[in-house]
């Protein structure tokens, strides 16, 4: 019996607001970002993560003949950054895609989620990513992953009248029931759109668990990780792992042994017989669906509930969010490109992500990713940023 092992990874890095921006600032300062910040970021984690495992993953690539195989989803929004603040990470992605083994997916291209509360914004932004990837890679993505993972029966069937052949999902336990993730799948109200869910065992003993301590299994060794996929033989096809590409050198440090783990595991894999590497669209064209999935709820891969409550679990998030779309109409009516994009680009759904109110672990996650003190804090800046938008539009006659 064949079961081969996809890798997906997802590369994304937000605009961040400045924290200054105060209510004295709306009408009278239009600099939203924290350049010097998003600067420092990015620059930091592409000398701690992207680079030094790009170079890996090139050479992993060339020393098993291209028989290790990877996929990206990486947002338009990184890659503005990377164009504006290293622009040597994407070469180092060029030199990945020419090597025939990685896939490129689309996704929205302000990581949104345009989707759950505008079709019309999701679809241009979809394809803006699209033209995006095509212009830095020379590729055209025919699978998609959206913000987060976020996904349900709607979005698969908006997805297919796009074009797409394959999507990607989280393996959650109220989807699947009795069912393995370990298999493909057809998606719901689709013709033939296949559907990708992730293993979320494996794959958050990497992305969560590898640097605990306090886990039974740390630590984690490629041999032993490799032997968990081995033991899958008999109950799968195929082993999604999909998770953040900060993983590797940023959420876990290079003295972790992070890197030295990620080195060994496909020769780990591949010693034995029947167990390969494949990118999502090579698994569809290998494996037949074993049925349709229904998902009539929004899932996704953050936190503990796997649904919209990261960013749209409080009054805060949901009455940010609603001002952002709010101005929809008006923006677009703006017409000017610069304004639109800068709109776009407060819809990303860190913004929303960085105001949720959750404790406990989910909580504890929240925290670390965002630079506020507080989530009210996250919600102020962000409003105050949304009104001199909003003023800035009447200002210019266009009322909202």
């Amino acid at each position: 019996m064949r079961t081969s092992v996809c890798f997906y990874f997802q590369v994304h890095q937000p605009f961040r607001l400045r924290r200054d921006y105060s209510f004295f600032n709306i009408g009278t300062d239009h600099n939203y970002e924290d350049i010097e910040g998003n600067r420092e970021i990015m620059q930091k984690i592409a000398r701690n993560s992207y680079l030094p495992t790009n170079e890996l993953l090139l050479q992993l690539i060339k020393k098993h003949r291209g028989k290790f195989k990877i996929s990206f989803s990486i947002s338009g929004m990184a890659l503005e950054q990377f164009e504006k603040y290293a622009p040597e990470v994407i070469e180092s992605y060029r030199a990945l895609v020419k090597t025939g083994c990685v896939e490129l997916l689309a996704e929205t291209y302000y990581h949104s989620l345009a989707f759950v509360k505008s079709k019309e914004e999701f679809t241009s932004q979809v394809n803006m990513h699209t033209e995006k990837i095509k212009e830095v890679f020379g590729v055209t993505p025919t699978t998609f992953r959206n913000t987060e993972l976020v996904y349900n029966n709607d979005l698969a069937s908006a997805i297919e009248e796009m074009g797409f052949k394959t999507i990607l999902a989280e393996g959650a336990d109220r989807i699947l029931k009795w069912r393995s993730s370990n298999f493909v799948y057809g998606a719901s109200g689709t013709k033939n759109l296949k559907l990708l869910l992730k293993n979320y065992k494996l794959s958050d003993d990497i992305a969560f668990r590898f640097t605990d301590k306090n886990w039974a299994e740390y630590p984690l060794t490629a041999k032993k990780y490799a032997k968990w996929i081995h033991n899958l033989n008999s109950a799968g096809e195929v082993v999604n792992l999909f998770m953040d590409y900060e993983t590797f050198g940023e959420h876990h440090g290079k003295d972790s042994g992070i890197f030295g783990f990620l080195s060994e595991l496909p020769e780990q894999i591949l010693s034995r017989q029947g167990f390969d590497f494949l990118t999502p669209s090579e698994v569809v064209d290998t494996y037949s669906s074993v049925g349709p999935i229904d998902v009539p709820q929004f899932t996704s891969w953050a936190d503990e509930a796997r649904d919209l409550s990261a960013w749209m679990g409080n009054d805060l998030q949901n009455s940010a969010m609603d001002l952002a779309y709010d101005l929809e109409k008006p923006i677009k009516q703006s017409e000017d490109i610069d304004l639109i994009h800068t709109w776009r680009k407060l819809l990303c759904s860190d913004h929303f992500y960085y105001a949720s109110t959750k404790g406990m672990e989910d909580g504890a996650v929240h925290n670390y990713f965002s630079p506020y003190a507080t989530p009210h804090e996250a919600f102020v800046v962000y409003s105050n940023v949304v009104n001199d938008l909003r003023l800035t539009l009447n200002s210019r006659g266009i009322h909202c």
